[in-house]
């Protein structure tokens, strides 16, 4: 890890809707995602997290303050811009793996790379097959692969061109267990022997602790921090914001006179928004 951030956002507000109906999904949030590095994003339902990635990404502008990949403001970048950005220095892993249903799985995986015009390092692609283990699933059509082999497909299609970044949105959401962790598996080890960059958002706390830091969003902000985290100490500060958010929910007023003298001390209280 090189200490250089790889994405980073500055002060930034995501602002839904107008007047009564004003949701601020991000409230001037501020944080670093460093090279090398895989980052978890997590907190209640609309806690702002899955806008957070988006707005990162490029995938959805902000209201105010200013986005980073690498050395590239995403801010302010039109249409050619953001689609150059995310072709060549953004990765994407979805829940729903996105695959092409015609398809097969070595041509999902180069499909960035055929888009953009980009031949493939083939010494690096064998190294990716190698390493989600599809090398005997390539001429297959994603029907004809389980849940977890295809979001292998996805991973290895999102590594394949070496990105800046690879935003993962509850990559194993839609797998069984097994599968969830071999793909958990391969996020991990693609950061600390490939030197990628990944932030993922998740619910899910045992998917969290394979990260190296877990960032936890409360009603649009940042509002703590763990660093080689497990999943005990990720589902002891969840439990602990989804009970400041209850307490400060409206009508509960002796639970907000508790959450505020907590907050006064330090503590996080936090409303609940709509989802966003």
């Amino acid at each position: 890890m090189t200490g250089e951030a790889a994405a980073r956002a500055a002060e930034v507000w995501k602002i839904y809707g107008h007047g009564e109906a004003q949701v601020h999904a991000l409230r001037g949030v501020s944080a670093d995602f460093q090279r090398g590095q895989f980052t978890a994003i997590m907190g209640p339902s609309g806690s702002g997290k899955s806008t957070l990635m988006h707005c990162l990404a490029g995938l959805d502008d902000v209201s105010a303050g200013e986005v980073f990949i690498g050395d590239t403001r995403v801010t302010g970048l039109g249409d050619a811009g953001l689609t150059k950005l995310r072709r060549e220095k953004v990765g994407f892993i979805f829940q729903q793996f996105n695959l092409l249903p015609t398809l097969t799985a070595q041509e999902n995986i180069l499909l960035p790379l055929a888009i953009s015009g980009r031949k493939p390092d083939q010494q690096w692609y064998d190294l990716v097959i190698k390493t989600v283990g599809l090398g005997d699933r390539l001429g297959h059509r994603p029907t004809e692969l389980s849940g977890g082999q295809q979001q292998r497909v996805a991973c290895a299609r999102a590594l394949v061109a070496r990105p800046e970044v690879i935003f993962a949105d509850e990559p194993t959401g839609n797998l069984d267990s097994r599968s969830g962790t071999e793909v958990l598996g391969f996020l991990r080890g693609s950061v600390h022997e490939f030197g990628q960059t990944i932030v993922m958002v998740t619910h899910d706390p045992r998917a969290a602790s394979y990260a190296d830091r877990v960032v936890f969003l409360a009603d649009g902000a940042i509002v703590d921090e763990i660093l080689q985290p497990t999943e005990t100490s990720v589902l002891d500060r969840m439990k602990n914001l989804d009970n400041e958010a209850r307490a400060a929910a409206p009508g509960n007023a002796a639970a907000q006179n508790t959450a505020g003298q907590n907050a006064a001390a330090g503590g996080n209280a936090v409303e609940e928004t709509p989802d966003a």
